[in-house]
């Protein structure tokens, strides 16, 4: 109906391009702070040839997840490259007590030096629940903290997220309730493949992934009862399907499995009709790793093809 409108050609084309697939959700894959192999921490410019190459992956990569800020210098040596290739950040700061005072310096340095267009949120801690590094009350506590800080800031707005990283397991605690109330977004590491309880086959993992964000969303709804701000949206901020290593339960690794799962997972959650929602792909390049989860080569070359209909 709106073609109908009398609008000038330009700012319809605006809104054309505004609201099209590619716009609606977060794209994007987990970076780790040193290189594949591990031998160093990632450069500047290996920042700006890795989010380069995202630009030319399909799907239209929008973003990627830090898992830390201080360490490796990793925000201010990844910025400028997200600048450059209009990529967004979901931060990452490290919990542990003898590095969150230093996280937190470093996404402080980082904004005060480069403002807010290149950040879409921010991650307080990863999987702490899950592996007991934390207690709730304390999270929740530097969720509070850091969303205090940023709130103090020029320029800040409620678009920034805060929240926190954990897995399904984790969000399904309900002595976890206080993180989920204490967050903005609640993010799910959902891994098929390790569900060796479940029927974690590669044609049923698909299934196994949205039974668990289903889950999650559940869990979170319940705790948020009554929560003044409403109930914190849920993000799939891992997920993958290894290339490599050991058989899980039924769960088979292959290039030809990640593949499929890939085409089952990844191609739904990155629409922006029906299921869709804010997606980070765990990962890019991990090649030394056993089970690895990567999508790229040790030579640099696409293990499979990540196109969607």
């Amino acid at each position: 109906m709106r073609f109908h409108l009398p609008l000038p050609l330009l700012p319809l084309l605006y809104l054309l391009t505004f609201f099209t697939p590619t716009s609606a959700f977060y794209r994007g894959f987990n970076v780790k702070s040193n290189l594949a192999d591990g031998s160093a921490c990632k450069t500047p410019s290996d920042y700006i040839s890795l989010l380069t190459r995202l630009k030319t992956f399909p799907n239209s990569i929008t973003s990627i997840r830090l898992y830390s800020s201080h360490t490796c210098d990793t925000l201010l040596s990844a910025i400028p490259a997200a600048l450059s290739t209009q990529t967004k950040i979901l931060v990452g700061i490290d919990v542990h007590p003898q590095n969150y005072a230093a996280e937190k310096g470093a996404l402080l340095r980082a904004i005060n030096q480069h403002g807010w267009e290149w950040m879409l949120g921010v991650s307080i801690g990863s999987e702490d629940l899950y592996r007991g590094n934390i207690s709730p009350s304390d999270l929740a506590a530097k969720i509070y903290d850091v969303r205090g800080m940023l709130m103090k800031l020029p320029g800040y707005t409620n678009d920034i997220r805060v929240g926190h990283v954990d897995t399904t397991n984790a969000w399904f605690n309900t002595s976890n309730s206080a993180v989920i109330r204490a967050c903005d977004f609640v993010g799910a590491d959902i891994y098929p493949y390790f569900q060796t309880k479940q029927n974690n086959n590669i044609e049923n993992a698909g299934k196994l992934f949205w039974e668990g964000v289903e889950q999650v969303k559940t869990a979170v709804g319940k705790a948020s009862v009554g929560r003044k701000a409403g109930v914190p949206s849920v993000w799939v901020t891992e997920t993958g399907w290894p290339n490599n290593g050991p058989t899980q339960g039924l769960a088979v690794p292959s290039i030809q499995n990640a593949k499929t799962y890939w085409k089952s997972v990844a191609c739904s959650t990155f629409a922006n009709a029906g299921r869709g929602l804010n997606t980070f792909w765990f990962t890019v390049q991990d090649w030394r790793a056993v089970p690895s989860f990567a999508v790229l080569g040790e030579e640099g070359e696409v293990l499979f093809d990540m196109s969607c209909p």
